[in-house]
């Protein structure tokens, strides 16, 4: 029973001690700090496992139409390559300001497995709060979700020209957005 009340005491005091932390103002919140340690691991664990089992049942459709990859390419350019890149371009001034920095989509990443391409849907339709990744899912169906998808499959092959090509609009396309 001592045990008991001890723990008991020691969870108060954590909490009361955790409450004053938060209350202090006295962690960095600047996006121009980065986390210590511990806070990006716990932020980064959270993130990856969350979306891990969010994403986990998604069923994923046929990505390799050409279709899909022409219509992903100039919404991705629209909406995402301000902060994830075109093929060529190293930073923005979208990219260095944020925090966490956003990943550079043009980049390889090891596999693009079933569960790369749900991960990939999930966090595109619902976002990553605290992050500056929007949810598109409330302006956009799952369709035009899956088209981005299957051009982010091919966005780390393609050449500034080929990107450029890829991801203009047609004229009757102008207004999409």
């Amino acid at each position: 029973m001592k045990t008991i009340k001890i723990l008991g005491v020691a969870g108060l005091v954590a909490l009361a001690g955790a409450v004053a932390f938060i209350y202090s103002g006295l962690y960095p919140m600047g996006a121009d700090v980065p986390h210590n340690r511990m806070t990006s691991w716990v932020l980064e664990t959270l993130r990856e496992r969350s979306i891990a089992r969010a994403a986990k049942d998604i069923e994923v459709p046929s990505l390799n139409e050409p279709a899909r990859l022409l219509a992903g390419g100039a919404d991705y350019n629209d909406m995402c390559a301000a902060c994830h890149l075109k093929p060529g371009k190293r930073e923005s001034d979208m990219s260095i300001g944020l925090y966490p920095k956003p990943p550079n989509l043009t980049e390889a990443r090891p596999g693009d497995s079933e569960a790369e391409a749900r991960h990939r849907f999930w966090i595109i339709k619902h976002g990553i709060k605290a992050s500056g990744m929007p949810a598109w899912g409330p302006t956009h169906d799952d369709e035009r979700i899956w088209n981005m998808v299957a051009f982010l499959r091919r966005l780390p092959e393609l050449t500034p020209e080929q990107y450029q090509i890829l991801t203009a609009r047609d004229e009757s396309d102008a207004n999409h957005h």
